[in-house]
């Protein structure tokens, strides 16, 4: 039994390597190459610059959320929108919510954006490793970007098959990766051992101190060395908290090893360039080729766990209804979170080779990098502080507080690579962002435009039009969000165009949190000739809606379903439409007799 627990509690480790820790584990490859091109290597500059990361890497990710976020969950699941889920639980309708709704949104919409950036600025920088191979040293930057678009199309090509079955290899992939990181790193300090003075903060405020506004503007380069930070919080749902935080601390060991050595090199090497392949190389040659094949693969493993987090993020997006329907894989028969969404990973895929081919390098990426990470971070921040506010656990108020304030300099640090590439950010962002809005408000007018009716006004007409005995024999099937609520289309057919079969039934689908299980409650005499039936169903369950109707005694002669026509002027509420008619009915997504089918179309003025 012992046995047992100690393989889960290393399995928990390496899955979670794998899994979560993909792009801070690799932020190493381009964070103090991109950071040195910028600012010019002296011993006391070096140190200052490892002092903050390492404080970096201590603030804004362990304690910002291995400590503080991760202790917030729902249902074992983290990310934006479930701060915002608690936050809405806690506040009184008004503007505090309007904003914390508003603040959940930018969140969400610069993670997505910066599921563009990771893999681009990853798969790019693990390429340019080739132009240290002896004789590929004049290689062209087109080729290298040939070769970073054949690995990201090969990348997003297998997505369909489910990270699920590749998981189990990611993990013990990046346990060699970051094993090499810290024994690279070990090996480099013995070279300069004085380096590990770095690890004092007192190095970090001395060069901030000293270098006035260009030291400050040095963080926004900094930042880099975090990206991947709120990863821990955004896929605890994958994993749970336990295994995510312990593996955490192997990986900022190696972190800070691989740093200390990268500034280690850098100081007996002052001329380098690209750091971390010329610190592996410098040690030893014959391992240069498998280290950047092991690079390579990181990189890809990296990019993976970002797009899972992405497919997350619009998935969550779409349960709590702030965004469209979209046809949704489930790969995993136990986890929830391991799903394939085609249009988004397919938008994705285009999105990357455009990143790759606008900027072309990895340093000129980092120029994009970063204002969606500490945007992101400040707003986890923001709503931490807010929540801490209004629990039992008021102590961390300040501490949350303080690592905000933080956020908050990194953020405006950032805003200086905003005219160099830095919009990028926020052009990417704010496509789900407009979709969103846009999405969510239409809903609400498209609701008040319907004007559905409650039971009681439907049954009286509905009584006296079934008291005529004019009725069609058979069973009419008729779909409803819940029998309570009568839908316009219901009262069109029923009550208007008197379409009333000696049976009537409504028929309600209602998806749970679980994998699977499968209820169904049927509801007669609600009125004469009027039963409903409710089906539960778990979110993996592929239903057979007809057996089920069988199962209960229902044979249906035809099944209505309603489709809005909007018809509008307004500009927005035409995007809306639009969105709309692209994306899928519920009735698609059920096996259903399209002979039995009628859309009943409500003409929707908005």
């Amino acid at each position: 039994m012992k046995q047992s627990g100690a393989d889960s509690y290393w399995g928990g480790i390496v899955k979670s390597m794998g899994l979560v820790f993909g792009d801070i584990g690799t932020s190493p490859i381009y964070t103090l190459t991109v950071i040195v091109t910028l600012t010019r290597p002296s011993q006391q500059s070096i140190y200052g610059i490892i002092s903050l990361i390492v404080w970096t890497l201590i603030l804004l990710v362990m304690v910002e959320y291995a400590w503080l976020a991760m202790s917030l969950g729902r249902k074992g699941e983290g990310g934006t929108i479930v701060l915002r889920e608690i936050l809405v639980r806690m506040l009184k309708p008004g503007r505090r919510l309007a904003f914390v709704t508003f603040l959940s949104y930018v969140g969400i919409c610069l993670l997505i954006g910066d599921g563009v950036i990771t893999p681009a600025i990853s798969i790019l920088s693990a390429v340019e490793g080739l132009e240290l191979i002896p004789g590929l040293e004049h290689i062209s930057q087109s080729v290298l970007i040939l070769i970073a678009a054949i690995i990201a199309v090969g990348l997003f090509f297998f997505q369909n098959k489910g990270t699920d079955r590749v998981a189990t290899a990611f993990g013990p992939l990046m346990v060699i990766w970051f094993l090499a990181l810290t024994v690279s790193g070990a090996v480099a300090i013995a070279s300069h051992p004085m380096v590990l003075k770095a690890v004092s903060p007192w190095y970090a405020v001395k060069f901030l101190s000293g270098n006035g506004l260009a030291g400050f503007f040095v963080l926004s380069e900094v930042i880099l060395c975090a990206t991947g930070g709120e990863a821990l919080y955004a896929d605890m749902g994958h994993l749970g908290r336990r295994p995510i935080v312990r593996a955490w601390y192997f990986v900022f060991a190696a972190l800070v090893i691989n740093y200390l050595g990268q500034g280690a090199y850098i100081i007996t090497h002052p001329n380098a360039t690209n750091i971390l392949f010329g610190m592996v190389r410098h040690e030893a040659a014959i391992l240069y080729i498998p280290f950047l094949l092991l690079t390579v693969i990181a990189t890809v493993i990296a990019s993976q766990a970002l797009i899972s987090g992405v497919f997350s993020i619009v998935y969550q997006g779409i349960t709590t209804r702030i965004l469209p329907l979209l046809k949704v894989d489930y790969t995993s028969t136990h986890l929830k979170s391991q799903i394939y969404i085609g249009s988004v990973n397919w938008g994705l895929l285009l999105l990357v080779i455009m990143i790759m081919l606008v900027f072309k390098k990895s340093e000129n990426l980092a120029a994009a990098y970063g204002l969606a990470v500490t945007g992101t971070m400040t707003i986890t921040g923001v709503m931490m502080t807010m929540i801490f506010a209004r629990t039992t656990k008021k102590w961390k108020v300040p501490v949350a507080l303080l690592v905000t304030l933080a956020d908050l300099g990194f953020l405006v640090a950032n805003l200086n690579k905003f005219p160099h590439g830095g919009y990028w950010s926020l052009i990417l962002a704010a496509v789900p962002f407009v979709t969103i809005i846009v999405w969510t408000r239409g809903q609400r007018a498209l609701y008040r435009a319907l004007r559905p009716l409650d039971f009681e006004t439907f049954e009286l007409a509905y009584g006296q039009i079934y008291a005529k005995g004019k009725n069609i024999p058979g069973t009419g099937l008729f779909f409803v969000k819940e029998w309570s609520v009568i839908p316009p289309y219901l009262v069109h057919c029923i009550i208007r165009s008197n379409i009333i079969y000696e049976r009537n039934v409504l028929i309600s689908i209602v998806r749970t949190d679980e994998p699977y299980g499968l209820e169904t409650g049927l509801k007669t005499g609600l009125a004469p000739g009027l039963d409903a039936i409710e089906i539960k169903s778990g979110y993996m369950e592929i239903l057979d809606i007809e057996a089920l109707l069988k199962e209960n005694g229902i044979q249906e002669k035809v099944i209505f379903y309603g489709v809005e026509d909007i018809a509008t002027d307004n500009p927005v509420w035409k995007f809306f439409s639009t969105i709309k008619r692209q994306t899928p009915n519920f009735v698609q997504f059920n096996r259903l007799p399209a002979a039995k089918l009628q859309g009943v179309v409500t003409r929707v003025e908005m």
